[in-house]
C-alpha cells in the first residue's frame, strides 16, 4: 500500500495493532475506563491529578526546562506542586477565586506551566494569551477574558502595552512580582483543589473564528480529563519513566491538554523547549533525556527538511504524539527517525471527541469509541446536505465526509465565550428529532471501524503553522493599507507543505502600485507571523456576492499557479517584503527558508 491510498481499516491491522498494546494493558485497564464511565458531575480536576501525583511520587521528576545558566532545570513532582501551592496563595490574595479568570500571556517556560496548575487548583480559569496577539485583536481578547489578575511574563509587557486601554484595565501581575510575592507563601495545598467538579471550567484557549477575530474556546476538566483517559492512557501510554518533549507553545491545546495529560497519566516528565528549532530538535531531545514528543505535522516536515545527520538516530524517542503528520512523509519520518510508535489522533480546541491512533497504524487518525458521523456536504457552501426529509446522509466508508460528533451528557459541547458562536457550531434534528451534533468543520475519509483519517478543512478558517488563521481578520489588516481599494483572502496547498498558506488578491487605487515592502511591514504589526500571507496576488477587480462576500472557490482554485495573468508577490525576508513570485519559492518554504518575517 502506498502512504497515501489508505482508504480502510481491516480486522487484521486492528489484530496486528492489539498485540503491541498488550504490555500496557495494566494502565489501559487502570486510567482508560475513565473515558466512558467517568461523570461530570464527580469531583476530579486537572489539578487534583496534578496534586495526586506529587503525593504519590514526590520524589520523580515531572518537569524540565531551560534553566537561567543554560543548563536543564528541573523539578520534582514534590517540589514544583510546592511552588504551584505558593503561587496559588499569591493569587487568593489578589482576590482569585473559584471560577474567575487568570490571564496567562508569556513564552515557553517552567514558570508558565506553574501558574496554569496554581489557576486550575484554586477552580479558577485559566486565559492562555496567544503572545504573539498585539494592538485590537489582543485587546479583544482581553475583553473576552475580563480577567481578575493577569500574570505575564516580564519580557511579554510591552507586548501588552500595545492593547491601550485595554490593557491599561488589568490588574497585572509579572513572573518576576508573583515569584518574589511567593517566598512569603505556605506550600498546603489550597482547599479549593478537592472541591472542583469536573464540569467546571479549566482553559480558556483562543481559535481563530470565521468573525476575524479569536474566540475563546472552553476546556472543561471533564474535557481534558477525557484525553487523560483516551489520548494518554489509551493512546500515548508513557511508561513513569518517560519524558514528553513539548516544542509547541504552552496556548496550544497539543502541548497543555495532549501532552500534559499524557504525562500526567503515567506519572513520566515533560521537557519544555523554549521554541521549536528545527536544527537542535535532536540535540535538545537527547539533553532532555526525551523518550517521546508532541507535535504538529509541519513540524515533522520541517524536521525531514532537515541535512541527515547522526544525531538522527542518536536519541531515545520511542512514541510521538500530535496531529497534522500528512501520508506522503509519514513512512519517510517514521524511518529516518526511527520512531517505534506513532500516535497520531484528530482533535480540536472546542471539539468534544478525539480520535487517537491506539492500534500504531499509518496514515489514520485513529480511532474514537463516542458517538460520531461522517456526513455529505456541499462543495460550494460547505454545509452539511439534508435530503428530502431534512435528514443528514452518511457517506460510504472509503469516501470522504463532513464530521460530526454527537452532544451527549458524556460528551457535552462546552463551546465558546459567546453564546451565538456556540449555537452556530451545532446541528440539531440530523437523524432524529432531539438529536444534536457538533459541525466540525473539517473533512474526513470514513476508513471504517470506527477510523477516520484527515483530510481537509472547510470554511473561511484555514490551518497554517499549527494555527486557525481567520481569513477576515487577515482582510482587515491588509485593507488598512493606504494603496489598497479591496482584499480578499483564502487558503491554498502548498506542495510539500501542510495545512494552507494564506494567499490574498487585492485591488489597489487607481495609480497605484504594489508596494511590497510597506504591506509586509504593515500587516506586520498587526497579525502574528503564521497569518501573513504568503502570496499577494494583484488584480483588477474582485466579484461579490449579493451580501458582499467574496467569492473564494475560483480564487482558490487558481491558487498561485494559474492567476490569469494577474502578478503574483511572495513574502520572503523582512527587508524585501513581498518580492515577484520566483522559481524555486516553493522549494524555500519546503526547506523553511522563507519566509523570514
Amino acid at each position: 500500500m502506498s502512504p497515501q491510498t489508505r482508504q480502510r481499516v481491516s480486522l487484521l491491522d486492528l489484530g496486528k495493532g492489539a498485540l503491541g498494546i498488550l504490555p500496557d494493558l495494566p494502565l489501559l485497564a487502570r486510567e482508560a475506563p475513565g473515558l466512558l464511565l467517568r461523570k461530570p458531575t464527580a469531583k476530579n480536576s486537572l489539578g487534583l491529578i496534578f496534586q495526586n501525583n506529587a503525593a504519590r511520587h514526590p520524589d520523580r521528576d515531572f518537569v524540565k526546562g531551560e534553566g537561567a545558566d543554560g543548563t536543564v532545570r528541573a523539578l520534582t513532582y514534590g517540589e514544583a506542586n510546592a511552588i504551584v501551592n505558593r503561587y496559588a496563595h499569591v493569587l487568593q490574595a489578589h482576590g482569585v477565586k473559584r471560577g474567575d479568570v487568570v490571564g496567562l500571556m508569556a513564552h515557553n517556560c517552567i514558570d508558565n506551566l506553574l501558574v496554569m496548575l496554581a489557576t486550575v487548583k484554586l477552580g479558577a480559569i485559566a486565559g492562555l494569551l496567544n503572545y504573539n496577539q498585539r494592538a485590537d485583536v489582543l485587546a479583544h481578547s482581553l475583553g473576552i477574558l475580563n480577567a481578575r489578575v493577569m500574570v505575564v511574563e516580564d519580557s511579554c509587557t510591552e507586548g501588552l502595552a500595545t492593547a491601550g486601554d485595554a490593557a491599561k484595565a488589568q490588574q497585572v501581575l509579572t513572573f518576576s512580582e508573583l515569584s518574589e510575592a511567593a517566598k512569603a507563601q505556605g506550600e498546603d495545598n489550597p482547599a479549593a483543589c478537592a472541591q472542583v467538579i469536573a464540569h467546571e471550567k479549566a482553559f480558556y484557549i483562543f481559535t481563530s473564528g470565521t468573525t476575524g477575530m479569536p474566540k475563546a474556546s472552553v476546556m472543561s476538566h471533564f474535557r481534558w480529563l477525557k484525553s487523560y483517559s483516551g489520548l494518554g492512557a489509551l493512546g500515548v501510554r508513557l511508561k513513569s519513566t518517560d519524558t514528553m518533549y513539548c516544542p509547541l507553545p504552552l496556548y496550544h491545546n497539543n502541548a497543555v491538554t495532549v501532552a500534559l495529560s499524557s504525562v500526567l497519566v503515567s506519572g513520566a516528565s515533560m521537557a519544555i523547549a523554549p521554541k521549536f528549532s528545527a536544527s537542535r530538535f535532536w540535540d535538545d531531545c537527547i539533553r532532555y533525556d526525551a523518550t517521546a514528543f508532541v507535535y504538529i505535522g509541519e513540524l515533522c516536515r520541517y524536521l525531514l527538511a532537515q541535512p541527515a545527520k547522526p544525531v538522527d538516530r542518536q536519541h531515545k524517542v520511542r512514541v510521538i504524539v500530535g496531529n497534522g503528520l500528512r501520508p506522503d512523509i509519514w513512512d519517510d519520518f517514521q524511518g529516518r527517525f526511527g520512531i517505534s510508535r506513532i500516535a497520531e489522533f484528530y482533535g480540536a480546541s472546542e471539539c468534544n471527541i478525539a480520535f487517537i491512533n491506539a492500534y500504531n497504524l499509518d496514515q489514520t487518525a485513529g480511532t474514537c469509541p463516542l458517538p460520531y458521523k461522517v456526513v455529505a456536504y456541499d462543495v460550494e457552501t460547505g454545509a452539511a446536505t439534508r435530503n428530502e426529509k431534512g435528514r443528514l446522509s452518511k457517506v460510504k466508508k472509503g469516501d470522504v465526509g463532513l464530521l460530526l460528533a454527537k452532544v451527549t451528557g458524556r460528551a457535552p459541547f462546552d463551546g465558546y465565550t459567546d453564546e451565538d458562536a456556540t449555537e452556530a457550531k451545532l446541528l440539531r434534528g440530523g437523524f432524529k428529532d432531539g438529536d444534536v451534533w457538533f459541525n466540525t468543520g473539517d473533512l474526513v475519509r470514513d476508513q471504517g471501524f470506527t477510523h477516520v483519517a484527515f483530510v481537509d478543512r472547510l470554511g473561511d478558517t484555514f490551518r497554517w503553522k499549527g494555527e486557525n488563521v481567520a481569513t477576515t481578520e487577515v482582510e482587515g489588516a491588509i485593507d488598512e493599507f493606504p494603496s489598497v481599494d479591496d482584499v480578499t483572502v483564502y487558503g491554498v496547498q502548498v506542495p510539500g507543505t501542510d495545512g494552507k498558506a494564506g494567499m490574498a488578491a487585492v485591488v489597489l487605487h487607481d495609480g497605484q502600485e504594489f508596494d511590497g515592502p510597506g504591506v509586509a511591514a504593515h500587516v506586520a504589526t498587526s497579525l502574528p507571523a503564521y497569518a501573513m500571507p504568503l502570496f499577494i496576488r494583484v488584480t483588477d477587480s474582485l466579484e461579490h456576492t449579493s451580501t458582499f462576500k467574496s467569492r473564494k472557490i475560483e480564487l482558490r482554485n487558481q491558487s498561485f499557479v494559474k492567476p490569469g495573468g494577474d502578478p503574483v508577490y511572495v513574502l520572503t525576508d523582512q527587508e524585501r517584503g513581498y518580492a515577484p513570485l520566483y522559481d524555486g519559492y516553493i522549494d524555500d518554504v519546503i526547506a523553511g527558508k522563507f519566509p523570514r518575517v
